[in-house]
């Protein structure tokens, strides 16, 4: 494998995927199992970046994703927007969100999509190709936040 990371371009939009390992990360409630003690997570970290390549503006609606680790187990997950955010991007502009992902093994994939929508109302689904949550991916680069 050359890379863990993914670049996939559809209809005029491109989307980069990158994740890293979080060996100190401590998995937030919400991704353990209610009433049972926590099983063992390992946690990743990853950051996407959507950049409209093309000339027409497009806007993000939904996510689909689907992740696999080592043993095969297989998760789907749906659901609006990213982050809580719905992207506009005009031509040349760019977004980014790094968000989590927990494995109970050490290692997996992440792949799916993003349906966009057109200015007059069309939709289309764009790849988000495949990525890999492996301990040694190179750390992400995060651009510093401000207040």
């Amino acid at each position: 494998m050359s890379s863990p990371h993914s670049d996939t371009t559809t209809q005029g939009i491109r989307i980069h995927a990158a994740a890293e390992f979080m060996p100190q990360e401590i998995l937030p409630q919400e991704f353990r199992d209610h009433g049972e003690e926590p099983q063992q997570s390992f946690v990743f970290r990853y950051k996407i970046t959507m950049t409209n390549v093309g000339a027409e503006q497009a806007r993000l609606l939904s996510r689909h994703w689907v992740i696999v680790d080592a043993d095969g187990g297989r998760e789907e997950v749906r659901g609006r927007g990213v982050v809580g955010e719905y992207p506009d991007l005009s031509a040349d502009e760019s977004y980014s969100y790094v968000s989590y992902c927990p494995l109970r093994t050490s290692w997996g994939t992440m792949e799916g999509s993003y349906t966009f929508e057109r200015e007059d109302g069309s939709r289309f689904d764009v790849e988000i190709g495949r990525f890999f949550l492996v301990p040694s991916a190179p750390p992400l680069q995060l651009e510093p936040t401000t207040l």
